[in-house]
């Protein structure tokens, strides 16, 4: 079993089968709140990962993807189990059937409630948040950050002696990134780059950010960058959404 280290890290949020609605309307918004979140379609896979992650939050929409005796099994499934019993599990449904809530609310103990999508996408994702809140679902952390390393189409270009150096990102979140280049370019600490260009993939963004200071990275140095508060919120959004897509992508491998 994986060593619990939630205090720090937070948790992982999983939404299986999720409705279109849910995935459109719902996720992106917890996405922005910082939650780290993922989405799946296979029950079997999802297992696997619970069992290395089993302080994880499953929310599971039961009228999507399989039959009601399939999701009524792999749920019972997942809380038997002694590898994943403690993940919390939480159900989305399209109705707010009683005989439903009765069955995981009741019978199998679901801990993470019962929440019925039609209530609207404002007091869905009200419910949603009260329940990560309660469940400490962010831990410590504050803000979500993904490692790049080895990814050669996220860079930083930075104005520096009239021209602009070209570094690899190392991570990035919200807050600020780290970049290392190809030679040290010698930056000072605390100094204003009032022009950043960042690459992340396709996306192509402007941002301002201060010289934090630096690290060695065995040989290397790693400049960090802090963004300013001058940062477009637009910004910050489209960051929040690469990091998801960047995480995504590596769990589901």
């Amino acid at each position: 079993m994986a060593e619990d280290n939630t205090p720090i890290t937070g948790k992982k949020i999983f939404f299986i089968h999720p409705s279109a609605f849910v995935q459109n309307e719902i996720i992106s918004d917890l996405i922005q709140q910082e939650h780290e979140v993922y989405i799946t379609k296979d029950e079997k896979k999802l297992k696997t990962v619970l069992k290395k992650n089993p302080d994880s939050i499953v929310f599971a929409s039961v009228d999507e993807g399989i039959s009601a005796d399939k999701w009524e099994a792999w749920i019972r499934g997942i809380l038997d189990d002694q590898a994943t019993k403690n993940v919390g599990i939480g159900i989305l449904s399209n109705t707010n059937s009683d005989d439903a809530r009765q069955l995981y609310v009741n019978t199998i103990k679901v801990s993470c409630g019962f929440i019925p999508v039609k209530l609207g996408t404002a007091k869905v994702i009200t419910a949603l948040l009260d329940i990560l809140k309660a469940v400490d679902a962010r831990g410590r952390r504050k803000y979500i950050r993904a490692d790049t390393r080895g990814e050669v189409m996220t860079t930083l270009n930075v104005p520096h002696n009239n021209d602009y150096i070209i570094g690899q990102i190392q991570d990035i979140s919200v807050v600020g990134i780290s970049c290392l280049f190809s030679q040290d370019p010698g930056l000072e600490k605390n100094s204003l780059m009032t022009d950043m260009q960042i690459k992340l993939q396709s996306v192509l963004l402007k941002a301002e950010g201060i010289v934090f200071g630096s690290r060695q990275d065995g040989a290397n140095k790693v400049y960090v960058f802090l963004f300013t508060q001058r940062l477009d919120p637009m910004v910050r959004s489209k960051i929040r959404t690469y990091i998801q897509k960047n995480l995504q992508s590596k769990i589901d491998l």
